[in-house]
């Protein structure tokens, strides 16, 4: 996927998240979503650490199908652990905004919790 395809199926992406949860919705409020979901533990109330620990899962989750990480199982309250298995690009703010936003992008594509809501994109459609 070329840097325009990933900026131009982000702003699809972006604003369908910020319809659904609000103006305002970046890159790190997307991140908290995947997280939430990838511990499914529905609506719970999170303190600071654990919304940080969240957008680390998120990380380790979107990463994880690009051979950076690896899930190692959950720990007794149902949080998830990663490995990391791959040493991380050396990227500077944009090129890393980019990577990330490709792995976000892919995420929804192929691990959406709710797949039919991004099935009115073409892009978005794994069918």
């Amino acid at each position: 996927m070329s840097e325009e395809e990933i900026e131009n199926q982000w702003k699809l992406l972006h604003s369908d998240m910020s319809v659904r949860f609000g103006e305002g919705m970046d890159m790190t409020g997307i991140l908290f979503l995947i997280g939430v979901q990838e511990l499914g533990k529905g609506n719970v109330t999170f303190s600071k650490q654990e919304k940080m620990d969240l957008i680390h899962i998120a990380i380790c989750r979107i990463l994880s199908p690009l051979g950076y990480y690896k899930m190692t199982g959950r720990d007794k309250d149902g949080w998830p652990h990663w490995e990391l298995i791959a040493k991380l690009p050396n990227l500077s703010p944009e090129p890393q905004e980019i990577f990330l936003k490709g792995a976000i992008i892919s995420y929804f594509k192929t691990d959406s919790p709710e797949p039919e809501a991004m099935s009115f994109y073409p892009q978005f459609n794994t069918n």
